[in-house]
């Protein structure tokens, strides 16, 4: 892979992990508005999660990088993207499976993980390139918590979300 430069987060932590990885997926985008991006298509997209922290666990690792791996490759690799009702859904236009909610959706996955973690590491950027042109940078708000699995899904089934 080749050697990426990305924009970074600041951040007041010791420590900081990059983790870059691809994923192949199709999506669609439900609004008239997207124009051709309103039919299937697919991206290779190319994914780099910031995981920033203080304290090692107990293996010397910030985060093992294979579980980040885990995490967002394996769930999203060579999938359609609308029928992961869990995280993106038709009805409102904040959950349509669009780059910049593929971006804050890694970021809860990944965060949502972390903090089930003992030494309590924080992911501080998810950057999501679509195209070799077009990438989103997601950066939680400092007070931001990720929501919880059960919290997007009562949000998806809400008749005005």
């Amino acid at each position: 892979m080749i050697q990426q430069i990305y924009p970074s987060a600041t951040h007041p932590f010791s420590y900081e992990l990059n983790k870059d990885m691809h994923f192949a997926a199709a999506h669609s985008i439900p609004s008239a508005e997207a124009g051709k991006c309103a039919q299937i298509h697919g991206h290779t997209y190319f994914a780099n999660v910031t995981i920033a922290g203080d304290e090692l666990d107990a293996s010397g690792f910030l985060v093992n990088f294979a579980l980040i791996k885990r995490l967002i490759h394996d769930r999203f690799d060579h999938t359609y993207l609308n029928d992961d009702n869990e995280h993106f859904h038709a009805q409102s236009a904040e959950y349509f499976p669009t780059t910049e909610v593929v971006a804050r959706t890694i970021y809860e996955i990944t965060q949502n993980h972390l903090d089930q973690l003992a030494n309590k590491p924080r992911c501080v950027q998810v950057f999501l390139r679509e195209t070799p042109t077009s990438y989103v940078i997601y950066r939680p708000k400092k007070t931001e918590q990720p929501l919880a699995a059960t919290q997007i899904q009562d949000k998806a089934a809400a008749p005005d979300a």
